[in-house]
């Protein structure tokens, strides 16, 4: 009798050895896929111009950690630009570079004033165009980080969803063949306060990026953290892939 019992015990232990090795690995398994998804990277390389409004709300400079990691993160062989829209010009503090960590230093917080408000917005990002590297097999993108508003021959819908400077900056996009993708951000100025103007700007980012092959990302009228639009930027990159528009 005592034989058979420890010959059940036995059983019962080695059973039990069994699952747990099993089940120990499909655990880890689930974890580490967990945590892949986690900490998705971009897998493409890709031309990026990361074009911040420099009157921008100041907490958009809370932001800038997370930004410069996702420039740092991109995959080897990207390039990336990083520019200031002000008043008067296009500020370029870093042309495009295959020195990621050159170019996230590049980053600084926005003056955060309407001293600094240009025209608008998308006479600078023009100019930005401009400037991407011609042929190459990456993908050309935009970030753009902008309250979207447009204020410059009117303030109505009409004249800021569907302004001149927009919509040539929708053709030289095309054009060229680059997605822009947009953070919306309140600025010092009317978005700031001013729910319309908010709604125009927001509808106007919503445009721009719809019609060059990009995606707009806010939610309601101002912003609590970057971190789920670059999270959601990513899967986007990468769910198009290398494709151009």
């Amino acid at each position: 009798m005592m034989k058979k019992l420890s010959s059940l015990f036995a059983a019962v232990l080695l059973a039990a050895a069994v699952f747990g090795a099993s089940a120990a690995p499909a655990s880890a398994r689930s974890k580490k896929a967990g945590d892949s998804f986690a900490s998705e990277h971009v897998r493409q390389p890709v031309n990026l111009a990361v074009l911040i409004q420099d009157d921008l709300v100041s907490r958009v400079g809370n932001e800038l950690p997370v930004t410069a990691d996702f420039i740092r993160e991109l995959p080897q062989g990207s390039n990336v630009l990083v520019g200031y829209i002000r008043s008067g010009s296009l500020q370029v503090r870093q042309p495009f570079t295959n020195d990621l960590s050159a170019a996230a230093r590049a980053l600084r917080a926005p003056v955060g004033s309407t001293s600094a408000s240009p025209y608008n917005p998308y006479v600078q990002v023009r100019d930005a165009l401009k400037l991407f590297p011609e042929g190459g097999a990456n993908r050309n993108a935009v970030l753009l980080v902008s309250d979207g508003l447009d204020t410059s021959r009117g303030f109505d819908y009409a004249s800021s969803v569907d302004s001149i400077d927009l919509n040539r900056a929708v053709r030289e996009a095309k054009g060229r063949g680059v997605a822009v993708y947009s953070f919306y951000a309140p600025s010092a100025g009317l978005t700031s306060w001013n729910g319309q103007a908010v709604s125009f700007g927001q509808s106007a980012l919503q445009r721009f990026s719809d019609e060059t092959g990009g995606r707009a990302f806010f939610q309601g009228t101002s912003f609590v953290t970057f971190d789920a639009y670059f999270t959601r930027l990513t899967k986007t990159l990468n769910e198009q892939g290398g494709r151009a528009y």
